[in-house]
């Protein structure tokens, strides 16, 4: 018989190849119903094996077994922002989650591996306790079994409030697989990606009416992704909005709720008008792009036709209340003036909307220009302090140190805890901008993300994007996992403030670990495991039969 260990832990730890088997071992849990709960098998074996494993339980139908796989990191964290990472050197680091085809598994040898185990709870399931046996075989023979003692409580985890975008790219789906924008490929690929992001949480879409103005250097471009036909005849515009119309209808039927317009205007300042493709006389060109000033006539009265057949379809298909526009990504402090000008072209047109802006400069709150900023979370405490309405936040590769993030070198503890910190900030929506960003920075070439993480030594790898392109699709990993159980935390503790109110909560919570900021917060995996445990507990003490 191999030399097989066997240990089951929570999906907190890492489980590093050349981890020292030192894990927090852990037995039962407790779930609500309606809840995606995970954990992990760790192993070890001295030999390589042809595995398989087995799901004994009651509960059967609602495991889903996974491989975690190792992917490269050149830069797992800026070398300035260390002093909260894990691992700060480059190397192998947990993260890909395999799918499992019928249960059969590689078992390598010498190194340290495991398998994510998720379980997925009916909300109308009975509550009780239910054993889940996770079974390792080699052909008929048992190598290892390890069992989960799951009690599900009688209260069922609320549904999501918080608005949450990841931006979505579909031009890297398109280089990736290597398939023609607006194909039948292309759409079935996308399908599978809008699912998978609403799988990790996301129920805002962006969408790109044209080719988004997002990571791309002064005077390059992406791949059109446009789904907006213009025409262009006898100097007159008119548009075909049926691309569009398919997008919104799709989205909605894989779950998504809400829709943000890609940027009117180009990132960092708004200077120039995005890449946009028309028809004129039977061919198509670029009409607008890097070369066109963002007040220029030709680009305002370009809008100025466009936006009202936009909107107008946006109400037709029953969307335009859950609809936000963006004008221009992450300006500072030194372009309020084209900014504001470039807002001042379109807020007539688009008065029924909100406008939103990643905006960390409180000057553009405070004098009016964005009514509807997202500050980053290193500045958005300071805008909560000043009275800030519409509560919005975000983080992405500045945010780094003492923050929260998902960055490869970081404890996932960095990431989950995020959605404590939107719970105790009241936070209404969060935003991120690399769902499958697989460029490199300002987008010079695509990148396979299985072997460049860091966007060519750019970001910090897992910045710039949280899920992975698979042999059909879409597949999930460790971090965009662990950011759901976040957000699934911010959705207990509403469901614990709807029983015994906000101030219990929050007192409970800082009895325990003091005053929770975006910057000081519990980030060892007992201290979440027992956060996990208050809020529990809080649900199954007051909780009755009709929540």
């Amino acid at each position: 018989m191999s030399d097989f260990i066997l240990k089951q832990i929570s999906s907190i730890e890492k489980v590093y190849l050349d981890s020292d088997g030192d894990f927090t071992e852990i037995s039962s849990c407790r779930v609500l119903k309606g809840e995606r709960f995970s954990y992990q098998l760790a192993f070890r074996c001295n030999e390589r094996l042809r595995g398989s494993l087995e799901v004994v339980s009651e509960l059967a139908d609602c495991v889903r077994l996974r491989f975690v796989g190792n992917v490269p990191s050149e830069m797992p964290c800026f070398p300035d922002s260390t002093a909260y990472c894990e691992r700060t050197e480059p190397g192998l680091f947990p993260d890909v989650l395999y799918p499992i085809d019928n249960g059969n598994l590689i078992i390598k040898s010498h190194n340290w591996y495991s398998v994510w185990v998720s379980v997925e709870i009916p909300a109308d399931f009975s509550v009780g306790f239910y054993p889940i046996t996770v079974i390792f075989k080699n052909g008929t023979d048992t190598l290892a079994q390890a069992t989960m003692n799951m009690e599900i409580a009688d209260a069922v985890i609320p549904e999501q409030t918080l608005i949450y975008t990841q931006w979505f790219h579909s031009d890297c789906i398109a280089d990736y697989y290597g398939v023609e924008v607006f194909s039948q490929e292309y759409w079935k690929l996308t399908e599978s990606f809008i699912r998978t992001a609403v799988h990790t949480g996301v129920n805002m879409l962006l969408t790109p009416i044209f080719t988004p103005p997002l990571d791309t250097d002064i005077g390059g471009e992406r791949r059109t992704v446009q789904l907006v036909d213009v025409y262009v005849n006898d100097g007159r515009y008119s548009f075909g909005f049926g691309k569009l119309k398919k997008w919104i209808r799709l989205a909605r039927e894989c779950g998504i709720k809400y829709f943000e317009i890609s940027h009117l205007f180009t990132q960092w300042g708004a200077y120039a008008a995005p890449k946009i493709i028309a028809e004129t006389d039977g061919e198509k060109r670029r009409i607008f792009g890097w070369e066109t000033k963002s007040d220029s006539e030709e680009y305002v009265a370009f809008l100025r036709e466009f936006l009202p057949e936009l909107t107008d379809t946006l109400r037709r298909e029953g969307v335009a209340d859950k609809t936000y526009f963006h004008i221009s990504d992450e300006p500072s402090g030194e372009q309020i003036e084209s900014y504001s000008r470039a807002r001042a072209t379109v807020s007539d047109l688009l008065a029924d909307f909100k406008i939103i802006d990643a905006a960390s400069d409180y000057e553009y709150y405070e004098n009016g220009i964005i009514d509807n900023p997202i500050p980053n979370t290193d500045r958005v405490e300071e805008f909560i302090e000043k009275g800030f309405k519409d509560r919005w936040t975000y983080y992405c590769c500045g945010q780094g140190g003492a923050l929260s993030n998902r960055f490869f070198g970081q404890p996932l503890a960095c990431t989950e805890i995020l959605g404590t910190q939107l719970y105790l900030n009241k936070i209404d929506g969060f935003l991120q901008w690399g769902f499958n960003f697989y460029n490199s920075a300002h987008s010079l070439r695509c990148i396979n993300p299985f072997e460049t993480t860091d966007a060519d030594g750019a970001f910090p790898s897992g910045d710039s994007f949280s899920v992975y392109p698979g042999k059909d699709g879409a597949i999930e990993s460790v971090r965009s996992e662990m950011f759901y159980r976040g957000l699934e935390d911010m959705r207990m503790m509403q469901l614990a403030e709807s029983l015994v109110g906000r101030e219990k909560v929050v007192s409970e919570i800082e009895n325990r670990f003091g005053k929770i900021t975006f910057k000081e917060y519990p980030r060892s995996v007992d201290d979440m495991l027992c956060l996990r445990d208050i809020i529990l507990e809080i649900i199954v003490q007051n909780s009755t039969e009709n929540i």
